[in-house]
C-alpha cells in the first residue's frame, strides 16, 4: 500500500479499524493477560494507544465478563452473545458484523515486545487486494492470527467457517493462502502465556 505511516501528520488509515483482543482468562497464565502490565499500564491500554496513529478507529474487544475491567471512556466492542466461548474468532466475527465493509487490524494482548515500528512495517507491506495478511512465525511454520489484518472480504468466509463449527483463525489464514509478513524484529511475535514467561518478559521490557 505504501502509505506514509511514519509521518507526523498521519491520522489513521481510512477504512482500517484496530481491534485490541483481550482474550479472556488464560488457563496457563491464571489471570487476564489484557490486564498485565509491561509498560506501566494494562496491556490493552498500551496496545490501544499504539494502534491509534495507524487506524481510523480503535476498539477494545472483550467478552461480557471483561466489560467492567475496561476503563471508562475507551470504546468497547463486546463479543456478541451468539459467539460466546468460541475463542478469538468471536472478536473478528463481532467486528465484521458491527462494522461491515471495514478492514480489521487484530492485535492480541499476548505480545509485549510488539512496537509501533513493527506495526508500521507490517502495514507498509499490505497489498490492497490481499484477503488477509498476518505476521508469520517461520520457525514454527505458522501464522500469528492475532497479529494480522483481515480485509472486509474475509467476512463471508469467516461466517461460513463458524456455521461449519470450525473455530480456528489459523485455518482461515492457511485455507485462503493469506499473505505472510516476516518481521525483522523476531521478538515481536513472542507470545507470553505463563506466569514465569510474564516475569521474564517484564524484566526484558524494563531493561529495554
Amino acid at each position: 500500500m505504501n502509505h506514509p505511516l511514519s509521518s507526523e501528520n498521519f491520522s489513521g488509515l481510512p477504512g482500517l479499524y484496530g481491534i485490541v483482543v483481550c482474550g479472556g482468562r488464560s488457563s496457563r497464565m491464571g489471570t487476564d493477560k489484557s490486564l498485565l502490565q509491561y509498560h506501566g499500564r494494562p496491556q490493552y491500554l498500551h496496545l490501544y494507544h499504539m494502534l491509534e496513529p495507524f487506524c481510523e478507529k480503535v476498539f477494545i474487544s472483550c467478552n461480557s465478563t471483561q466489560v467492567d475491567t475496561i476503563l471508562n471512556g475507551y470504546p468497547i466492542l463486546a463479543d456478541l452473545s451468539i459467539y460466546n466461548n468460541i475463542g478469538p474468532m468471536a472478536a473478528l466475527l463481532t467486528a465484521f458484523q458491527q462494522f461491515p465493509g471495514k478492514d480489521m487490524l487484530i492485535i492480541g494482548c499476548d505480545y509485549p515486545f510488539l512496537c509501533p515500528e513493527d506495526i508500521d512495517a507490517f502495514l507498509q507491506s499490505l497489498e490492497k487486494t490481499a484477503f488477509a495478511t498476518a505476521f508469520y512465525n517461520e520457525a514454527a511454520g505458522m501464522y500469528e492470527p492475532l497479529l494480522a489484518c483481515y480485509s472486509h472480504r474475509c467476512a463471508a468466509a469467516l461466517l461460513k467457517m463458524y456455521e461449519n463449527k470450525t473455530r480456528s483463525l489459523q485455518h482461515l489464514l492457511f485455507d485462503n493462502k493469506a499473505n505472510k509478513f516476516f518481521p525483522a524484529n523476531l521478538r515481536c511475535i513472542k507470545s507470553v502465556d505463563t506466569e514465569d514467561e510474564y516475569r521474564k518478559a517484564k524484566v526484558l521490557v524494563n531493561n529495554g
